[in-house]
Parts: C-alpha cells; sequence; structure tokens
C-alpha cells in the first residue's frame, strides 16, 4: 500500500499526464511519417540543442547559431538523400567553429567550441534516427521499438524501481536510480517487444521477429538507461536540476529524450544487423 501511495503523488501525476500528451504527439507523427515526422524532429532536435548550449550560455552567440545552421542543413541532406555530402557538412561546421574560435581569441574557451560541435552529433545527429528508422523497410513498425525501449524501459524502472528498489545504481550520478529498477527496466523492455512482435508479427518482412524484437528491446533497454545517466551526469558537472521547464513533470527535450538519443541509432543498426 505504502508504494502506491509513493506512486500517486502530485509530481507522478504531473508526469503521467505529460508523458501521455507526449506519446498522443509520438503517435500522431509517427504514423503520418515523411515530412511531418521530419519537421517534428527537426524541432525536437533544435529545442534539445537550445538546452544544451544553454547550460554552457552559448545558446545566443556565435558558435551556438552556426550549430542551428548546421542542425537545418544536416536535415535537408538527410531529406534530399543527399547522406554522402553529411561528413563534408561536418568538417565545414568545425572549420567554421575554429575560425570563430580563432578570430575571435579569447572571447570563447576551447571548451564552449567543443560543446558546440558536440551538441550536433549528441543531439541532432542521434535524434535524426527517429526518422531514419521511420523510413527503413518496415520502418512503421520498427520505428516503435525506439520508445518500447526508452520510454518503456525507463517506465519499468520507474515503476520496480519505487515499489522494490533498494541498491543503488549510481549514488552520487543519480540517487534515486536503483540496480533492481534497472533490470526491471530491461526485462520490461523485452516483454514489450515480445508482445509487440506477436501483434504484428503477421505484418513484418522480418523473419522470427518474436525473437529480434525483445532482443532488440533488452539491448536497447541497456543503452537507454546509460543514455538517461549520461544527461543526468552533464546536469551534475553543472548543478541544474532540469535542462528546461518545458515538459511539466518531465523537464526539457533532454530530461525527456535523453535515452531516445542514444537508444534511436542502437535499434537502427541493431535491427539492420540481426535480419541479415
Amino acid at each position: 500500500m505504502s508504494a502506491i501511495k509513493k506512486l500517486m503523488t502530485k509530481s507522478f501525476l504531473e508526469r503521467l499526464i505529460s508523458g501521455i500528451v507526449l506519446v498522443v504527439i509520438a503517435i500522431v507523427t509517427i504514423i503520418t511519417g515523411n515530412d511531418v515526422l521530419l519537421a517534428t524532429t527537426v524541432i525536437i532536435s533544435l529545442i534539445g540543442l537550445f538546452e544544451l548550449l544553454r547550460v554552457f550560455k552559448m545558446q545566443w552567440k556565435i558558435p551556438g547559431f552556426l550549430g542551428y545552421i548546421a542542425a537545418i542543413a544536416y536535415y535537408v541532406l538527410i531529406r534530399l538523400h543527399y547522406n554522402e555530402y553529411l561528413i563534408v557538412l561536418m568538417t565545414a561546421y568545425l572549420i567554421c567553429l575554429m575560425a570563430v574560435y580563432v578570430f575571435t581569441f579569447p572571447k570563447f574557451k576551447a571548451d564552449e567550441i567543443m560543446v558546440c560541435f558536440f551538441g550536433i552529433f549528441y543531439v541532432v545527429f542521434m535524434l535524426s534516427y527517429i526518422y531514419q528508422v521511420r523510413v527503413m523497410t518496415d520502418g512503421k513498425y520498427i520505428v516503435w521499438l525506439i520508445f518500447l525501449c526508452s520510454w518503456g524501459c525507463d517506465t519499468c524502472a520507474y515503476l520496480v524501481g519505487v515499489m522494490f528498489g533498494k541498491h543503488k545504481m549510481a549514488p552520487v550520478l543519480s540517487p534515486k536510480k536503483s540496480i533492481e529498477g534497472g533490470i526491471g527496466g530491461i526485462v520490461g523492455a523485452a516483454l514489450l517487444g515480445f508482445i509487440y512482435a506477436s501483434i504484428f508479427a503477421d505484418k513484418l518482412t522480418i523473419e522470427n521477429a518474436k525473437i529480434i524484437f525483445p532482443v532488440v528491446c533488452a539491448i536497447g533497454g541497456i543503452i537507454s538507461q546509460i543514455g538517461d545517466l549520461t544527461a543526468s551526469g552533464i546536469k551534475r558537472d553543472h548543478d541544474i536540476k532540469d535542462y528546461s521547464k518545458l515538459i511539466p513533470g518531465h523537464g526539457g527535450i533532454l530530461d525527456r529524450f535523453d535515452s531516445v538519443i542514444i537508444t534511436a541509432p542502437i535499434i537502427f543498426y541493431l535491427v539492420e544487423f540481426l535480419q541479415k
């Protein structure tokens, strides 16, 4: 009974309601796919990049604006299927950042320039795989594994952690996370993957989906917790609670998509590898 009371708090209910809204938005945009999903991913990426740069107070400075331009250019190349030019874009972006650093020295610190470059990979590049998974063969089904691994694992880990958690997973980095919760999240993600495969197996061209999907979700569940803790680590380093207050009960885009960021590319490559 005490565990149930812990769950039915104002913060939990706020988190639940905003989580439901996010799920509805995800369902609408991902089912629609195409440019609607691409535009949504671009917006999420830009907000996430803004939140990260704000931690370093770079969100309104020249290197930050170069980051926003590079992010938009990156998605334009993805949309036009000019993937071979992505490395050219990143090289040009790095050169521009170095030019700003050199010709305005000592206005910007080296770590401020580095975070602008890092942000493109950490936020924009990684999140773009939501769209890239969606346009894969069977992508309209596979793309949901990203959220089963990340949000599903997070929810299961939270519930199991609240009810049974005793041993701290990362006591300094994230005191509320427990080993029991982490294991519960992985098992929960695998179970969700199996249930999902059982429902849609007949619609997939992938063979052995009932085996592949739980494996993918279990591995994705492990990786998603690394993404979660990474975002927490950055916050701890800079003594902030949330990246922003955009999503009630969750914080900002990086607070809510911290696990999705790292899970999306993992799902893309795992599914490609396991179905061969």
